[in-house]
């Protein structure tokens, strides 16, 4: 009994991780409650270690390609709601969307994510005919990998992606808690999103998992969101910070203290010390990237055409005209921090072993 009264040790834990041994929930929380200097120091360094030992001092570039700002859900904290007026709407037509691709795959990204509300003309009336064959280009003509962000779509849907060749499908459940999740994302099925995810794993292809923080969840509810991110075997998991949303409901919800995020970072690569964790332009542009990179991340994500008209999703403008969400403009912080960017053949050899490991646990599981 008094074993299991005692106070968690910050040492023993980063020793556990280190050796790649499975933390309890309690002893995630505890991480997540750490706020001392020293020893937010010693977490940062333990990740960085983990990820450095894994990866190499590698980082990997994400392009973002926001083609639709158009969705018929009504999220609280997204401005891009069905119902809000203010945000502006854009279809990009597929010359665009091929166009920006190209100027990506120029610019030396990794993989680039094609990226949708849940719009009506694609979930409705047109079908995704189009976006598969844009998959299918994309990988016959360029050496890039693929991600789909269309939101929720069936299992016959991913099945088709996976064989036109995408590699991930990104779909987040921003929150684990019900409750909390029913007030983010009105209407919505838990279950239903949780299970894509699923489906997804089954068709072949690599998952994103997703948290949002400031928006109400304890820290409680992030510890059990990360176990069970862990159960999901999500492939690469992400932690964004809520920026308050002209015209939505939650537009008076102040964005929350970085440091929140930057321990999730953290915390994330104790528990996936070889997956993929990004840290997103798109929260507080390049002013907050050599921070999410010291906090443990290896992937940078919302690299965005300068001037081509493509928003962002949480800042849909910050600093992607100024030219500091390209390649160019973000490599002074990677060098600074003594990393490199890795070759397109590192990436896609990880890429590689990630679905050859899926394969494995689909034979097993028969």
């Amino acid at each position: 009994m008094k074993e299991l009264n005692q106070k968690p040790n910050l040492d023993v834990i980063l020793d556990k991780a280190l050796k790649r041994q499975n933390l309890s929930c309690k002893e995630i929380l505890f991480l997540l409650t750490l706020s001392t200097e020293n020893d937010l120091r010693k977490l940062f360094a333990v990740a960085r270690s983990l990820r450095d030992r894994n990866f190499n001092r590698k980082i990997f570039l994400y392009g973002f390609v926001y083609f639709s700002t158009w969705c018929r859900n009504a999220c609280t904290f997204c401005g891009y709601r069905s119902s809000n007026s203010q945000m502006p709407r854009y279809r990009r037509t597929e010359e665009e969307i091929w166009d920006a691709v190209l100027r990506l795959q120029e610019s030396g990204v990794h993989l680039v994510d094609l990226t949708m509300g849940e719009d009506p003309y694609y979930h409705r009336k047109q079908g995704f005919d189009p976006l598969l064959n844009l998959v299918r280009q994309i990988k016959r003509e360029t050496d890039l990998s693929v991600m789909i962000s269309p939101g929720l779509i069936s299992k016959q849907l991913l099945e088709q992606f996976s064989s036109a060749g995408a590699d991930w499908y990104a779909c987040y459940q921003e929150t684990y808690n019900k409750s909390l999740f029913r007030r983010l994302r009105v209407g919505q099925s838990f279950q239903q999103r949780l299970v894509s995810k699923l489906q997804a794993a089954q068709v072949g292809l690599l998952v994103e998992e997703g948290l949002l923080l400031g928006v109400g969840e304890s820290l409680e509810n992030i510890a059990s969101a990360m176990q069970r991110m862990q159960i999901l075997g999500a492939q690469q998991v992400r932690a964004m910070s809520f920026i308050p949303q002209p015209g939505s409901p939650l537009e008076s919800l102040p964005s929350p203290d970085r440091q929140r995020e930057l321990i999730t970072i953290a915390v994330f690569r104790l528990l996936f010390p070889d997956k993929l964790i990004p840290a997103s332009l798109d929260i507080d542009g390049i002013s907050g990237l050599a921070d999410r990179l010291a906090a443990g991340a290896n992937v940078i994500t919302s690299l965005i055409p300068p001037n081509a008209g493509f928003a962002g999703v949480a800042q849909h403008s910050k600093d992607i005209n100024e030219g500091y969400r390209t390649v160019a403009g973000i490599m002074p912080v990677i060098r600074s921090l003594g990393l490199e960017i890795a070759t397109i053949e590192e990436y896609s050899h990880w890429i590689s072993e990630q679905k050859d490991m899926l394969i494995s646990v689909k034979q097993g599981s028969r």
